[in-house]
């Protein structure tokens, strides 16, 4: 009994470790300049068996489930963080780059895989379509801090959180090839189409479902919220996964309408996504860098061909891909260059790259470590250089600005009633208005003010100002009539 308390709590010892360790690697990660993903990795590799040897991992089924949840939770996170508004301008190219994009990708870098490798055609193109697709993990971490134009920044979000769908699709059709030569090709296209088709409906039915339930069942606490918000995220994946369409998709869908959706506890619900989907980064890495032995990537075979895939990636077949798939979407030149190189490769490769393992392919192990080094490469020398590129091609915005103040609320329960936070632009119709003046609907108290970083107490002569913070507690009845209001835009400015 002793001994099997011992060994538990190593492994709680060693748990708390990695995560204080993910923690202070995100901080520093910056300051370093390399992307949080590779130094999570890093740690993994240093205490596996070919490293440190404190824990002995080599289960990719188990790897395979924990980066799918993970996925699930980072995709979610993005997709509510992610303004419909902005994402709407650039569907087009975003779809495009997720089906067509990952095609061409994956065929490019299925041919030089067939050159370089002794393995038959379909195998070149099952690597091929491990490393098709970008990943949203990386792709949301690295341009969360970054001040990319927003255009920029929403075209490469989109395309990594739908593009997943294509990969996966790729990746079992070609296994399935191998597997069975028999299977009709051609008979596996309607099965893609039903993949994005269902995803894409039960994404918007769920996500309609969960932000009409979030608002009207009224729970004990506003820690449930978030429970309460991540619970459907799940049941939106494995749901949709059960009648074969891309659960993936469907979960950034839903994501996309509940973030959009008027919340109950949205600042709640938002800032527990947030850690959450960190602590399924730092997991999820971690656990794939575990799961790969330093010892084999340490050979000519793979390290050679690994790096020359890498540049065919990087340099060509990305480039390719995305020339092709923008034709007339009106994209400058310096855009899609930059779209070409921010396209990073993380988590999803790796993950898809367990499936051949776990089908038990003759090159599994082969391809695991080949993607693995792949992807390291990206995040090394994409990851840490997206800034610079985007300042070298003149596609920097402003600098993304958080503010520093919070306002802490004790849960208001049945009260029915809820605190809005509302920034104030210039185009507000209500800029340069007195508070007294200002045509609020009943039951709405102007509670605080933060202007500049400092607090302002509210009064009817109080003028609001460019980029004041209103803090307003008001009847959950009235909520939408008050954001109409505040979203009223300036006549002139309009014009």
């Amino acid at each position: 009994m002793f001994f099997e308390t011992l060994h538990t709590n190593t492994y709680v010892f060693i748990g708390a470790l990695l995560l204080i360790s993910g923690v202070l690697v995100a901080k520093f990660s910056s300051r370093l300049g390399l992307p949080a993903l590779v130094l999570f990795i890093l740690i993994g590799m240093l205490i596996g068996s070919d490293g440190l040897g404190f824990i002995y991992f080599d289960n990719p089924e188990v790897a395979q489930v924990i980066g799918i949840f993970a996925l699930i939770i980072i995709l979610f996170e993005g997709g509510m963080q992610t303004k419909f508004s902005t994402v709407k301008s650039v569907i087009l190219p975003s779809v495009s780059l997720a089906t067509l994009g990952v095609v061409f990708t994956s065929a490019i870098v299925g041919y030089f895989a067939f050159l370089l490798f002794d393995i038959t055609l379909l195998e070149a193109l099952l690597f091929g379509a491990i490393v098709g697709s970008t990943d949203a993990a990386a792709v949301f971490a690295s341009l969360k801090e970054r001040n990319i134009k927003a255009k920029m920044g929403a075209t490469l979000e989109a395309e990594s959180g739908t593009n997943d769908p294509m990969a996966v699709f790729l990746t079992l059709s070609f296994i399935e090839l191998i597997l069975t030569p028999e299977t009709n090709l051609w008979g596996l296209i309607p099965s893609f189409f039903w993949q994005m088709g269902i995803g894409a409906i039960i994404g918007i039915a769920m996500g309609k479902f969960a932000s009409y339930s979030i608002n009207r069942i009224q729970l004990e606490s506003s820690g449930l919220y978030p429970i309460f918000a991540i619970s459907f995220a799940l049941l939106t994946y494995s749901i949709t996964s059960f009648i074969d369409g891309s659960g993936f998709l469907a979960v950034y869908v839903a994501a996309l309408v509940i973030g959009n959706s008027e919340l109950t506890y949205r600042y709640s619900i938002f800032q527990f996504h947030e850690g959450f989907a960190w602590m399924s980064q730092i997991i999820m890495f971690i656990i794939l860098g575990l799961l790969v032995f330093p010892g084999q990537l340490m050979n000519f075979t793979v390290i050679v061909n690994g790096l020359i895939l890498s540049v065919v990636l990087m340099i060509l077949a990305r480039p390719i891909a995305v020339f092709l798939s923008t034709i007339g979407m009106h994209y400058t030149l310096k855009e899609k260059l930059f779209i070409s190189w921010a396209g990073l490769r993380g988590a999803v490769p790796i993950v898809l790259a367990t499936f051949p393992v776990v089908a038990g392919l003759d090159n599994g192990q082969l391809f695991f470590n080949v993607v693995f080094f792949i992807v390291l490469t990206s995040a090394l020398v994409q990851g840490s250089s997206i800034s610079v590129v985007a300042k070298k091609l003149g596609l920097t915005g402003p600098k993304k600005a958080t503010p520093h103040h919070s306002l802490e609320l004790i849960s208001m329960g049945k009260s029915n009633a809820e605190m809005v936070q509302y920034q104030v632009n210039d185009s507000s119709a209500i800029v340069g208005q007195k508070l007294r003046d200002i045509e609020f609907p009943t039951k709405v108290t102007i509670s605080a003010i933060v202007r500049n970083e400092k607090l302002i107490s509210p009064y009817g002569d109080t003028e609001v100002k460019d980029g004041d913070f209103l803090y307003i507690l008001v009847a959950t009845k009235n909520k939408h009539e008050l954001i109409k209001i505040l979203e009223k835009k300036n006549r002139s400015k309009r014009e």
